[in-house]
C-alpha cells in the first residue's frame, strides 16, 4: 500500500476543528456523550464500584466463617451475601470491566477514531447501570436474592421461592446481559471493519484478536442464559412449566442452559485478560511477541473448545458415563491452547531483556496464580476426583484462582500500564509495588488453605460449622488473608488518587511500547488521531517511529481541517484496504432514553403489573424507532477526499454497510437464543415420560400454520424483490414490495394465532404445550418486528432517505426477513414434522 503524502503544517487548525466536532459537552450534558473513551471509562469505573461492593460482601462471608459457631450473620443473611457476591462479581464486575477496557482501547489500538456504533456502546452502558440498580434495589424491598448466583431450580422456582427476590435477579441480570451482547456486536464489527489502512488480519494487535474472539463468544454464549432467565420468569409469572418435573419439565434444563453460558463465561473473562498480558509482556521484554500465529490459533481454539465443556459442571447429576468421558476429555483438552499462550509469554520474556516495572510485576503474579488454578482445573476435569470435591471449598478455591488470578491481576496490570495514556502522568513504582505484594499475599493466604478445607470435607455455601472438624485454623487463616487483600485494594485506590493528583508528567510513549495507542498524546483527544495512520507491521511504533508525529497532523488519512461531522475509515475485512468513510453520530440522549424506556418493561414484570410491562415494551420500540430515524442522510450519495490521493464514498452508499454487518452479528445472537429454545424442546423430549403428552392434549391444528407459512415464504420473496427494486432505482416498486411483504406477514401472524387457538395444546398443563407456544410466540415477535421494519423502510423512502445510492435500510430489512423465514422453517419442522416422523 502506498503511504499518503507528507504531512503539512496545518496541525493546529486541524486539531482545533476536530476538537470542536468531537468534544463532549460540559456539565450534566456530558451524560449525552457517545465517544468510546468516555463510555469505556464509565464501564471501568462502574465495574470497579461493583467490585468494591462485591468485596464488602466477601468480607462479610469471611468474617462469618473465621471461627466455628459464629453468629455474625444468620443463615438467610449469609445466603444473601453469598448470592449477591457471586452475582456481582460474575455479571456486574468481571465481564463489564473487561468490555470497558476493550471499548476504551480497541479504536486507539487499531487506528480508528471511534467504535462503529457509538450510540450502541452508550446504550449498553446504560442497560448495564440500570440492571445493576435494579438488582441492588432488592435491598430496599427486603427481597434480596438468596438462591445462589447460579439460580438453580427448583430451589428458585415458584414453589420454593414465591416472592420477588428471584425476579430481581432474573430481570437485573438479563438487563446487564443485553449490555454485554450489545458490546459484543459493537466490538466484532469495529475490529473487522475499522482497522487502520494496512492493518491486515496478520498484522492486527494480539489484544484485538483476543477481543474479537471474546466478542464472538459473547454473541454465542450469553443468549442461552438470556433464554433460561426468560423461561424461568415465564414459569414464575404465568405458570408455564419448563422446569417442573411433574408437568414434563426438568430442572436440569436450567443447568444445561446456564452452563452452556457459564463455562464459556470463564473464558470470556479470561481471554481479554490474557490479551492484556500479551500486550504488556512484549513491551517490558523489549521484544516482539514470540509465536504470533500460534497464539492466534490458540485463542481461536480456546474459543471453540470452551463451548464443549459445560457438562464439566454437571458431573454429579447422573449423566451417562460415555458423555462424562467426552466432556472430561474436552475439559483437559482446553489446557493445550492455554499452555501454548503461557509458553509464548515465557518465551517472549526469555528472548528479550525484561524491565521489571509494576505492570509486569502483576503479570508475573498472574502467571503464578493462573497456572496453579489451571492445574486444579485439570484435577476437577477428572470425573472421580470431581465427585469427591464437588460442592466443597476446593471448587471455590479453584474458581477464585482461575478468575481472580486470571482476570483481576491482569486488570490491575492494565490499570497501571494504561494510566499514563489516560492521565498523561507517570506511575509511582514504590506504592504500586507495595500494593501488589499486599494483594498477592492476601489472595494466596485466602484461597490456598481452602483447597485443604475442601479436601477434608468442608461444603461450600454452609454459613457455620462445628469446632473440632479440622477446619478452624484454616478458615481463620483464609479470613485474615481476605482482609489483607482488602487492604491491598484500598491501597490501590489511594495509589490511583495520588497518581492523578501528584504524578509526574509523562512524555510520549513512556513505556516505549509498539502498539498504536501510544502514538496518541496523553491524555488523548476524543477523536484519537487527527489523521488516521497507515500501518506496515505488527508493532507500528517500533516499525514506524514517526507514526505519532504524523498522525497528529494531516500526514495520513482524513486529515482535512474542514471536517464538520465525525468520520472514520471503513476498511476491508481481510487486508484493511480503505473502502468507505463512515459518518458517526455525535452527542445524543437517544441511548439513555432507549435504555430508560426499556426499564418499565422489567419493572412491570417485577411488580406483576403487566400493563406497565406492555407499555414499557411499546415505549422501547418507540425509542428505537426514533434512534433509527436519526441516522442516514437526504443528500445525494457523494464522496470525500480521504487523503493520500484517495476519494472514497460515504458508508451509506455501501452494498455491505456497517448497519448490515451489525444486523448480521446481532442475528447470530438471536439465532443462538432460538437454537437454545429448540435444544430445550428436544432435551425435554428425551426426559419427559411422554412427548407429546398422552390424552388431555389434542392434535395440533396443521392447516392454519401451513397457510401462514406459505404466506411468510411469499412475504420473504416480496421483501427481496423490494430490495432489488431499490437497488435498480425503482422507488415505487420498493414501496409496493414492502406493502406486499407487510400484508403477507400479517396473514402469517393471524394464521399462527388461529392455529394456536384451534389446536388443543394448552400452554400451562405440560412443558410440551409451553414450548409449542413459546416457539410460536418467538416467531410471532419476529414477524411483528419485521412488519415494523418494513413500515419504517416505506416511511424513510417517502421522506427521501432511501434510494439506489443509499440502500442500507432495505438491505438490512431483507436480511432480517430472510432470517425470519429460515427461523420459521426450523420451528415448523420441529413442532409439526418431527413428532409425526418419530411416530408421536
Amino acid at each position: 500500500m502506498a503511504t499518503p503524502s507528507a504531512p503539512d503544517a496545518a496541525a493546529p487548525e486541524l486539531q482545533r476543528r476536530l476538537d470542536e466536532v468531537w468534544r463532549n459537552l460540559p456539565g450534566w450534558r456530558g451524560m449525552l456523550a457517545v465517544n468510546h473513551s468516555t463510555i469505556g471509562l464509565r464501564f471501568i469505573v462502574t465495574g470497579f464500584i461493583f467490585f468494591l461492593i462485591g468485596g464488602v460482601l466477601a468480607m462479610l462471608i469471611r468474617s462469618q466463617l473465621a471461627v466455628p459457631g459464629n453468629d455474625l450473620l444468620a443463615h438467610n443473611a449469609y445466603a444473601r451475601a453469598s448470592t449477591m457476591h457471586g452475582t456481582t462479581m460474575m455479571f456486574f464486575f468481571a465481564v463489564p470491566v473487561m468490555e470497558g477496557f476493550a471499548v476504551y482501547l480497541i479504536p486507539k489500538m487499531i487506528g480508528a477514531r471511534d467504535l462503529i456504533y457509538p450510540r450502541l456502546s452508550a446504550y449498553g452502558y446504560w442497560c448495564y447501570l440500570f440492571g445493576g440498580i435494579l438488582l441492588f434495589s432488592s435491598y430496599l424491598f427486603d427481597a434480596v436474592p438468596d438462591g445462589g448466583w447460579f439460580m438453580y431450580v427448583p430451589l428458585n422456582g415458584p414453589a420454593f421461592a414465591p416472592g420477588p427476590a428471584v425476579d430481581f435477579w432474573l430481570l437485573g441480570v438479563t438487563f446487564a446481559e443485553i449490555s454485554a451482547v450489545a458490546a459484543g456486536v459493537e466490538l466484532v464489527v469495529a475490529i473487522l471493519k475499522t482497522r487502520a489502512p494496512g492493518m491486515a488480519l496478520h498484522r492486527m494487535p494480539l489484544y484485538a484478536w483476543y477481543i474479537l474472539i471474546t466478542s464472538f463468544m459473547i454473541v454465542f454464549g450469553f443468549p442461552p442464559l438470556i433464554l433460561a432467565s426468560i423461561l424461568l420468569e415465564l414459569e414464575r409469572a404465568f405458570g408455564l412449566p419448563f422446569y417442573d418435573t411433574a408437568l414434563g419439565g426438568d430442572p436440569l434444563l436450567w443447568q444445561h442452559l446456564f452452563w452452556i453460558f457459564g463455562h464459556p463465561e470463564v473464558y470470556i473473562i479470561f481471554l481479554p485478560a490474557a490479551g492484556i498480558v500479551t500486550t504488556i509482556v512484549p513491551t517490558f521484554a523489549r521484544h516482539p511477541m514470540v509465536g504470533y500465529t500460534w497464539v492466534v490459533l490458540a485463542v481461536i481454539a480456546t474459543g471453540f473448545i470452551s463451548f464443549g465443556l459445560w457438562v464439566h459442571h454437571m458431573f454429579a447429576v447422573g449423566i451417562p458415563l460415555l458423555s462424562l468421558a467426552f466432556f472430561s476429555a474436552a475439559s483437559m483438552a482446553v489446557a493445550i491452547p492455554t499452555g501454548i499462550q503461557v509458553f509464548a509469554w515465557i518465551a517472549t520474556l526469555w528472548s528479550g531483556r525484561p524491565v521489571l516495572r509494576t505492570p509486569l510485576l502483576y503479570v508475573l503474579g498472574f502467571l503464578f496464580i493462573f497456572v496453579l488454578g489451571g492445574l486444579t482445573g485439570v484435577m476437577v476435569a477428572m470425573v472421580p476426583f470431581d465427585w469427591q470435591v464437588h460442592d466443597t471449598h476446593f471448587v471455590v478455591a479453584h474458581l477464585h484462582y482461575v478468575l481472580f488470578g486470571g482476570m483481576v491481576f491482569p486488570m490491575f496490570a492494565a490499570c497501571y500500564y494504561w494510566l499514563p495514556l489516560f492521565s498523561g502522568k507517570l506511575v509511582s513504582e514504590h506504592l504500586s509495588r507495595l500494593t501488589f505484594w499486599m494483594i498477592f499475599i492476601g489472595f494466596n493466604l485466602t484461597f490456598l488453605p481452602m483447597h485443604v478445607t475442601g479436601l477434608i470435607g468442608m461444603p461450600r455455601r454452609v454459613y457455620t460449622y462445628a469446632p473440632g472438624l479440622g477446619w478452624d485454623w484454616l478458615n481463620l487463616l483464609s479470613s485474615v488473608g481476605g482482609f489483607l487483600g482488602a487492604v491491598g485494594v484500598a491501597m490501590f485506590l489511594v495509589d490511583v488518587v495520588l497518581h492523578l493528583v501528584y504524578g509526574k508528567k509523562a512524555g510520549p510513549n513512556p513505556w516505549n511500547a509498539g502498539t498504536l495507542e501510544w502514538a496518541l498524546s496523553a491524555p488523548g483527544a476524543t477523536y484519537n488521531f487527527a489523521s488516521q495512520p497507515a500501518v506496515e507491521g505488527r508493532d507500528p511504533l517500533w516499525d514506524q517511529p514517526d507514526t505519532g508525529e504524523r498522525a497528529a497532523r494531516s500526514g495520513y488519512y482524513l486529515g482535512h481541517a474542514t471536517a464538520t461531522v465525525r468520520e472514520t475509515l471503513i476498511t476491508s475485512t481481510m487486508h484493511a484496504q480503505p473502502q468507505y468513510v463512515a459518518v458517526l453520530p455525535g452527542n445524543t440522549s437517544t441511548p439513555f432514553w432507549a435504555a430508560a424506556l426499556t426499564s418499565p418493561l422489567f419493572i412491570g414484570m417485577l411488580a406483576k403489573m403487566y400493563w406497565l410491562a406492555l407499555g414499557g415494551a411499546l415505549l422501547a420500540v418507540g425509542a428505537l424507532f426514533v434512534w433509527a430515524w436519526q441516522g442516514g442522510s437526504r443528500c445525494p450519495a457523494g464522496s470525500v477526499d480521504a487523503g493520500g490521493g484517495l476519494t472514497l464514498p460515504y458508508h451509506f452508499a455501501s452494498p455491505r454497510s456497517p448497519g448490515w454487518w451489525g444486523a448480521l452479528i446481532a442475528l447470530l445472537a438471536d439465532a443462538t437464543v432460538f437454537a437454545s429454545l429448540i435444544f430445550a424442546y428436544f432435551f425435554l423430549w428425551t426426559v419427559a415420560p411422554a412427548w407429546p403428552p398422552p390424552p388431555g392434549y389434542g392434535p395440533l391444528a396443521l392447516v392454519p400454520p401451513s397457510i401462514g407459512g406459505a404466506a411468510l415464504l411469499l412475504s420473504g420473496v416480496a421483501m427481496r424483490w423490494a430490495d432489488a427494486a431499490n437497488r435498480a432505482g425503482q422507488p415505487r416498486r420498493l414501496q409496493y414490495g414492502c406493502a406486499a411483504a407487510i400484508a403477507l406477514a400479517l396473514v402469517f401472524i393471524a394464521a399462527q394465532l388461529i392455529g394456536l387457538h384451534l389446536g388443543a395444546v394448552p400452554a400451562k398443563l405440560h412443558a410440551y404445550g409451553a414450548l409449542v407456544h413459546t416457539i410460536s410466540g418467538y416467531q410471532l415477535v419476529h414477524a411483528a418486528a419485521a412488519v415494523l421494519m418494513a413500515c419504517f423502510v416505506v416511511l424513510r423512502a417517502r421522506a427521501g432517505y432511501i434510494d439506489c445510492g443509499r440502500p442500507v435500510e432495505p438491505q438490512v430489512t431483507a436480511l432480517f426477513w430472510s432470517y425470519m423465514v429460515m427461523q420459521w422453517v426450523v420451528g415448523y419442522v420441529v413442532i409439526y414434522i418431527f413428532p409425526f416422523v418419530a411416530g408421536k
